[in-house]
């Protein structure tokens, strides 16, 4: 078999690790998959490749594909291959299925129509059918169904190569040996080795690191002391090719141990996965290059004389299940120590599944590679002990920073699910009626308490504070992955994405700056272009749910006098511009506000003559008489709910005022003219006076996109006349 396709798998992050070490085994890898690499080659490299291979998990010669689409074309394709080739008459067998589709739905049933189809190629072939065994068959035929397509082959490797069999008893929190590699490779270990570096870690556990790194140094093949591979009773088995390749590693082993050996050590605080490390180290036969002891990180040094140039690689606890998170930046504050004090020019590399607490090391990160240590998104994240790199050490806690990260896997994939199907609906809509920002997600979950938005790509998060009976850990972990999930779902760059937390603000505060980056853009609403600015204020600029009002007054604004109360950014009295108002009036107590509602404005060509925005205190305005020119055809009025700023006379309490700011307006409305009267108080109630002076109707409904109508809540809106004319809104 000199023209041979192998699929040969991995853990979730290292295809590309993979597909070099493919290449120096004679394969040639032809595109890499979740998980795996496909690559070609003579069986003398798959055979390489099961021996050799320090980050595949299997290695499968690829038999055929079939096609899957129906359960009999599966059955089908199956049985027509060539089978008693491949597996012994009167031998065994066993299938192992992965993947699933809409006419195969568990991995069980798939495998027992692989089985049928291969029991049945014997019997038509008037051969004695193989036996199936679940443990210890003479072949593994590996099925890997994707969409409707089932790829067939023998598992040439029997078993999981990430099991090396040194390793027997496990530490805690074992880390796979093949996941070990990877590391040791992405943090330059074979490099640092072969110029005389020495190798630590200081929270070694069972020692899969520094086995792994001594095998690597001394050339040991990790299948060296493997008693059985998948192919040995294969019928395409190649004996004299097998035996070759053994023997050349026993010699390569030898010769591994000639060679000037680095000093290889390791510590741990708990003395019994010390004994259990020690156990492992005999095993894999590097008694003498493997040194370890009990010796927590706080006493950390290295005795003796040590490489001026070395590396420092470990895997501390994550705080789920080997300790509370409070202990985290303790534990990472004294490894960077302990790197700074001890190891000076060494490298320092920390794999983690919470890499926020980096910067508890108190070192500059020039590197961050991403893994999966099984399910769990990690990081490993590298560093240069050097004097240039020193931070301040930083508790991620005390901060409040919230990085994104998948702590449950599952959980996460139900809030990918939700976001996709809403960016299917929601985001036709929009493109429909020509809305570019539009509510995608509005704690349609309970486990994520968060209203999504967009905005012409880019993202804006808020989350909604967890009620005290929510475990504060929990509401954080949620949230972090809720920021891993949403950019991957949506397609957009972290930087694209803003996160806020959504809380009361009361007075001056609402109308403070939360940051200073100036990052104004422009999106569009039927028409009209508008200003927003995601980062630097507690609100964008541009209250999507009020969209629908917005749209109302640009469709009845024509030749009528508009007034906007409270206008902030002055988002409605465009609508009321660019819908053909003949001249508006709009007033907002904050200066900020008053300077965006004018630059939205001009961005929209209006006169600013025709269209005025003033600052003021509309609570005051609305108490005195109205002057000359302030009578106006439609106004619209949406006040805070509550508000005590120092620039105005008094204490604005929605509840306790409207019957004022209502009268005020009224004051000021033409004999047929309308006012659009609106809050977000939800335990807002409308005072029943109102209603026996002014001809009130609630259009809160109308006043509901698509993309709000989940929360129907999230204002109320009357349109209010005079009594005297009875006229329809």
């Amino acid at each position: 078999m000199s023209d041979c396709v192998f699929f040969v798998t991995c853990p979730k992050g290292v295809e590309y690790l993979l597909a070099d070490e493919l290449q120096s085994f004679g394969l040639e890898p032809t595109r890499n998959a979740p998980a795996g690499v496909w690559a070609q080659g003579d069986l003398a490299a798959g055979y390489r490749a099961c021996l050799w291979s320090r980050l595949a998990n299997r290695v499968v010669l690829h038999l055929a594909e079939v096609d899957a689409s129906r359960d009999e074309r599966l059955y089908e394709g199956v049985l027509g291959m060539p089978w008693p080739s491949h597996i012994p008459a009167q031998g065994s067998f066993r299938v192992s299925f992965f993947g699933q589709n809409r006419v195969i739905r568990n991995t069980q049933y798939g495998a027992q129509r692989v089985k049928d189809g291969i029991v049945d190629a014997f019997r038509a072939a008037g051969l004695p059918r193989p036996s199936v065994a679940t443990r210890q068959p003479d072949v593994t035929v590996a099925a890997r169904l994707t969409r409707d397509r089932l790829s067939l082959g023998i598992d040439l490797s029997g078993h999981s190569l990430h099991m090396r069999g040194y390793r027997t008893d496990k530490g805690v929190a074992p880390l796979k040996e093949n996941l070990a590699a990877a590391l040791l490779l992405r943090a330059g270990w074979p490099e640092i080795a072969a110029e005389g570096g020495d190798f630590v870690d200081p929270m070694c556990g069972s020692g899969t690191l520094l086995i792994e790194a001594a095998m690597m140094v001394l050339d040991i093949a990790p299948g060296r002391r493997q008693e059985h591979f998948g192919f040995e009773r294969w019928l395409g088995h190649q004996p004299e090719t097998w035996l070759a390749l053994r023997q050349e590693a026993e010699r390569r082993a030898h010769e591994g141990r000639q060679r000037r050996l680095p000093k290889i050590v390791g510590y741990d605080q708990d003395s019994r996965v010390i004994a259990t490390a020690w156990r492992n180290i005999q095993r894999a036969g590097l008694d003498g290059v493997v040194h370890v002891e009990a010796r927590p990180v706080a006493e950390f040094r290295l005795d003796g004389e040590h490489a001026h140039r070395g590396l420092m690689l470990t895997n501390p606890p994550y705080g789920e299940r080997l300790g509370e998170r409070s202990e985290l930046s303790g534990l990472y504050r004294a490894l960077g120590e302990a790197a700074r004090n001890a190891l000076p020019g060494w490298r320092l590399g920390v794999f983690t599944g919470v890499p926020e607490f980096g910067k508890s090391i108190g070192l500059r990160s020039f590197k961050q590679y991403r893994f999966f240590n099984g399910k769990l998104p990690t990081q490993l994240l590298l560093f240069e002990v050097t004097e240039e790199n020193l931070r301040p050490s930083v508790d991620p806690d005390e901060t409040g920073e919230i990085r994104p990260r998948i702590v449950n896997e599952a959980r996460a994939e139900m809030l990918r699910n939700r976001l996709r199907k809403n960016l299917k609906t929601l985001g036709q809509w929009a493109r429909k009626q020509g809305i570019g920002c539009y509510r995608l997600y509005d704690a349609d979950m309970p486990e994520y308490a968060l209203a999504v938005d967009l905005y012409e790509g880019r993202v804006h998060v808020q989350e909604y504070v967890a009620p005290k009976s929510v475990d504060a850990r929990a509401a954080r972990e949620r949230l972090s992955e809720a920021l891993a999930v949403i950019p991957e779902v949506l397609g957009v760059e972290p930087a694209a994405m803003v996160c806020k937390q959504r809380q009361r603000q009361t007075g001056t505060r609402q109308y403070e700056k939360q940051d200073a980056t100036g990052e104004f853009f422009t999106v569009h609403e039927h028409g009209c272009a508008l200003r927003v600015n995601l980062r630097d204020y507690l609100d964008t600029g541009l209250f999507l749910d009020h969209r629908p009002v917005r749209h109302w007054i640009q469709q009845h604004a024509r030749g009528r006098r508009f007034l906007n109360l409270f206008c902030y950014t002055g988002a409605a009295t465009v609508h009321a511009a660019v819908g053909g108002a003949s001249g508006s009036l709009s007033l907002d107590l904050s200066k900020t506000y008053v300077n965006w509602a004018r630059e939205n404005l001009a961005l929209n060509g209006a006169d600013p003559r025709a269209h005025r925005v003033e600052q003021a205190d509309c609570l005051a305005w609305l108490a005195e008489p109205p002057q000359p020119g302030q009578m106006f055809d439609l106004i619209f009025m949406d006040p805070p709910t509550f508000s005590n700023s120092a620039r105005m006379d008094g204490v604005l309490d929605v509840q306790r005022d409207h019957v004022a700011l209502v009268r005020g307006a009224m004051r000021r409305l033409a004999d047929d003219g309308l006012l659009i009267f609106s809050n977000n108080f939800r335990r807002f109630q409308l005072a029943g006076e109102l209603e026996a002076e002014f001809e009130i109707r609630e259009v809160s409904r109308q006043t509901l996109d698509r993309d709000f109508q989940r929360n129907p809540r999230i204002h109320r809106c009357w349109h209010i006349r005079h009594r005297r004319r009875d006229q329809n809104s």
